[in-house]
């Protein structure tokens, strides 16, 4: 599996659990002004991003919970590489609703809440 893109937590907004439950994560570089950051997972890249985006059937890994991207929208990519932002809809969807929006396979979102601990790692790639 080659690795496009690898990133650290760093704080969990008050009202990212909300969004969870519908299956919708934020991911934002650290630095996102704080209306933002209240919704937001916020990270520090440790690797990547890498210039080309993942393909569908890359692999999305939040700290132990694993899933599959199945679509990326043409504008999330550059997102994630210009300012570290991006959202992920864990809703299986091949087209996301939204051009700047990744989604992948679903999954349960008490696990997803439970695995997304400052420090934990987020990964992207295959």
């Amino acid at each position: 599996m080659s690795l496009q893109f690898r990133t650290a937590v760093t704080a969990i907004g008050p009202d990212v659990a909300d969004l969870l439950e519908g299956g919708v994560l934020i991911l934002f570089a650290d630095g996102a002004p704080p209306e933002l950051a209240e919704v937001s997972v916020t990270h520090r890249v440790v690797e990547g991003p890498s210039d080309e985006p993942p393909a569908p059937g890359a692999t999305i890994r939040v700290g132990s919970v694993e899933a599959r991207l199945t679509g990326i929208g043409p504008l999330a990519w550059g997102k994630v590489r210009d300012i570290g932002h991006v959202v992920i809809n864990f809703n299986g969807a091949e087209t996301p609703e939204r051009p700047g929006e990744i989604t992948a396979s679903e999954v349960d979102a008490a696990t997803l809440a439970g695995a997304l601990q400052p420090g934990a790692e987020i990964t992207i790639g295959g």
